[in-house]
């Protein structure tokens, strides 16, 4: 029997969205997990132990550092994993090895946001093409089961016959983040709008374009009008509680980062007509757990999902001494009460989807379609959309962007400070 090639992959970074990852895995068929690398080895150890125990991969090394791990001969390509902070620098490590002939790499796949800067989105862009690599940008909404199936029956039942889409919707909710780095406006590059709503808008691109198309291609920015705030963990009780939670945060009293933004993205698309994608994100939503939304509307057609309604529910009756946990949904909220069971997070959320895609695409030594030049679309979008907030006007294309740092991420940002 012919034995299927199979492509090594190697994870840089061990936190929260590598052990999403690992789970994922257990639905690609055309790679391995094959290494490790984090800042704190037993986060290596600890990732590298669970893609074992999932069969996502054997013999699974851990190094000491990217460098290492891109040496490794068992490594083909590389996720990058690593917080928004040191993105740049490790895919500069990266680069210097491919460069140097140390490292023989097929591709390299970047979590979302490409950079906390449209700077450092550029920058990440340029070292990846300057040696050729095939590049991937880790944006699982756009390979969520849900949203896939619908765009392309909305687009051929719908679009086909009675003209393109018009309006997508799309919002992301949860109660905060799990790590310090993400609260630190600084270290993430602003707050929920630059870390939540690089889904958002690249999953309404992604619906108002036609199946195959790139976004691109298709949409032409036109203008943004957002407003960002901080609504809960600005307050005094709040931010006391982060303060608990994550030390060395920053002090949300004086220097927040914002937990709730919204913005409207106007585009022209391929067929000359006016569309918009309005965005909502939020780290102040409480409720069963993380909440994705999305609704699509065309001339005689519309979609929704939410991955909340659940096909399946459990009842836990408050006589039930409950620990606190996340196995029935991410950023759990309860124990108790009518809950929904997502079963299985990694597929439903797109993470599995989207590793198959670029584990093929870089076996088969094809470019995949979702780039990180999408990449860098998306934050020249959402610093556009800060830029908008702190003003508090419309912002229109074409706008110079490069050189924009969010007041959040200087720590300059404070609307308690106005009242």
């Amino acid at each position: 029997m012919e034995t299927r090639p199979r492509l090594g992959v190697g994870l840089v970074g061990a936190g929260f969205i590598a052990k999403f990852h690992a789970r994922a895995w257990q639905g690609v068929r055309d790679a391995d997990i094959v290494a490790v690398t984090s800042r704190t080895r037993t986060s290596a150890e600890a990732v590298a132990a669970e893609v074992e125990r999932l069969g996502a991969g054997t013999d699974v090394s851990i190094h000491e550092d990217v460098a290492a791990l891109v040496r490794d001969p068992r490594v083909d390509a590389v996720w990058v994993l690593t917080p928004n902070f040191a993105r740049v620098s490790t895919i500069e490590t990266i680069v210097e090895e491919v460069r140097s002939g140390r490292a023989g790499l097929r591709g390299i796949a970047v979590e979302k946001p490409l950079g906390r800067t449209v700077a450092e989105a550029k920058r990440v862009l340029d070292l990846v093409e300057s040696v050729g690599l095939l590049h991937g940008y880790l944006e699982n909404q756009v390979f969520s089961p849900a949203i896939t199936r619908a765009h392309e029956l909305v687009w051929t039942r719908g679009a086909a016959v009675a003209g393109s889409p018009y309006l997508a919707r799309a919002a992301e909710e949860h109660s905060g983040p799990h790590n310090t780095w993400f609260w630190n406006g600084a270290e993430e590059g602003g707050g929920v709008l630059n870390d939540m709503m690089c889904h958002s808008v690249e999953a309404g691109r992604f619906l108002l374009t036609p199946p195959g198309t790139d976004p691109s291609t298709w949409l032409t920015p036109v203008s943004v009008s957002a407003s960002i705030h901080s609504l809960k963990w600005g307050r005094t009780r709040y931010a006391r509680e982060l303060s608990d939670t994550y030390p060395g945060v920053v002090d949300y009293t004086r220097t927040p980062s914002e937990d709730y933004a919204h913005a409207v993205f106007e585009f022209v698309n391929g067929d000359g007509e006016p569309v918009v994608v309005e965005a909502t994100t939020s780290w102040s939503h409480v409720g069963a757990g993380l909440r994705l939304g999305f609704e699509l509307l065309g001339p005689e057609y519309s979609m929704e999902s939410s991955t909340l309604a659940t096909e399946s529910r459990v009842f836990l009756s408050r006589n039930l001494t409950q620990e606190r946990g996340e196995d029935l949904v991410e950023k759990q909220n309860a124990e108790q009460g009518l809950m929904p069971i997502v079963s299985d997070e990694a597929l439903s959320y797109g993470y599995t989807g989207e590793n198959a895609a670029f584990a093929a695409d870089f076996l088969a030594g094809r470019q995949p379609k979702e780039s990180l030049v999408n990449g860098l679309e998306v934050i020249e979008l959402l610093m556009a959309a800060y830029h908008s907030a702190e003003t508090g006007r419309t912002v229109t294309w074409p706008v110079e962007l490069e050189s924009f740092v969010p007041a959040v991420a200087q720590g300059q940002w404070n609307p308690r400070s106005r009242h």
